[in-house]
């Protein structure tokens, strides 16, 4: 049994179109060269790639962005990129989407962060990463702060996309959590362990098994502890992190397994996942956070909001590359 049905489920996304989400995180652009592996270097034990073309899309956080626009919604987008030509071309294309990127700040003191994935024959061989990750200085952390707030006024949710690249700062995290609260705005977060703390009071924090373990050892160093690897001690675990973390709902995603929500009110949900043959898993992160997002906005359930975000996850881990999915996409594979 489907946990809701084809008119639900279609209710559901077409009120997608109707949202506008505040996106707040680390911006970053995904480079690829696209080639073929045609013989091993004379000058090193390694493979050399003959790049046929190459691509480049927003990432981290941008690509977020732009899950939620192809879902339907509007977009603010509150994040930083450096004093450079990468973040030039990134705030191009991010309005060339759609996006409004009054809320993203220029950061002198940081390149925009870049990743140029090779392939050779749609296989990843090498990735080189362009960026530093020291937190924003307190100018810009101040200034991203005023920009979120702002941005909020007449929102229907709010998404922190934090890939650790120095844009979660705790005062960063705090006050945004503060500002939606008060503007009675759900507040969504796919965070990492080193961030996880500034996020009391979030209305769900998402980790995936191995970031929710990292967290829970830390928390609990030298004492013991319930481990998220072993499904007899999942239970236990994700309520004990869940009020550890002071949030109202945990969010952990369990791959092949699908997702599994702990609530404030002692409630545990499991939505398993829509089975599909996987191509390519880079950036089915973002695409759970913003079909769950636009979910919570449009009224569902956790478990109808899981099973929506379960659905998308599927849809784009079939394409190559980071991709986004459209809400008539959804609409179309729906199965009874």
């Amino acid at each position: 049994m489907p946990i809701m049905n084809r008119t639900r489920y279609q209710q559901i996304l077409r009120s997608f179109a109707g949202k506008r989400v505040v996106v707040i995180g680390d911006l970053m652009t995904d480079e690829y060269l696209w080639g073929r592996a045609t013989r091993i270097s004379p000058e090193s034990p390694v493979m050399v790639v003959e790049v046929d073309r190459e691509s480049s899309v927003p990432g981290g956080a941008a690509n977020v962005v732009n899950n939620l626009l192809a879902l339907g919604s509007a977009v603010s987008v509150v994040g930083v990129v450096g004093d450079d030509a990468a973040g030039r071309e990134l705030n191009k294309a991010l309005v060339n989407e759609g996006a409004d990127i009054s809320g993203v700040v220029t950061d002198p003191s940081r390149p925009t962060t870049r990743k140029t994935r090779v392939l050779a024959r749609h296989q990843q061989v090498l990735r080189i990463d362009r960026e530093q990750t020291h937190p924003i200085p307190f100018a810009v952390e101040r200034e991203l702060i005023e920009r979120a707030a702002a941005a909020m006024r007449g929102a229907s949710a709010v998404v922190l996309s934090d890939y650790n690249k120095g844009v979660a700062t705790d005062g960063v995290s705090r006050s945004a959590v503060q500002a939606a609260r008060t503007a009675r705005l759900p507040f969504i977060a796919n965070s990492k362990p080193a961030n996880v703390r500034g996020l009391a009071g979030a209305t769900v924090v998402q980790l995936n098994r191995y970031e929710a373990q990292e967290t829970l050892t830390a928390a609990y160093l030298g004492r013991p502890h319930p481990k998220f690897l072993r499904d007899e001690e999942w239970e236990d675990a994700g309520a004990l992190l869940r009020q550890e973390l002071d949030i109202d709902t945990l969010l952990v995603t369990r791959g092949e397994k699908g997702l599994s929500f702990w609530a404030a009110d002692g409630r545990v949900t499991h939505v398993p996942a829509h089975p599909v043959e996987v191509f390519d898993e880079a950036g089915a992160g973002d695409t759970v956070i913003s079909a769950l997002t636009l979910s919570i906005a449009a009224g569902a359930a956790l478990d109808e909001a899981g099973y929506i975000a379960n659905r998308a996850a599927a849809a784009v881990v079939q394409k190559v590359g980071v991709a986004t999915v459209t809400a008539a996409e959804l609409m179309d594979g729906w199965e009874s």
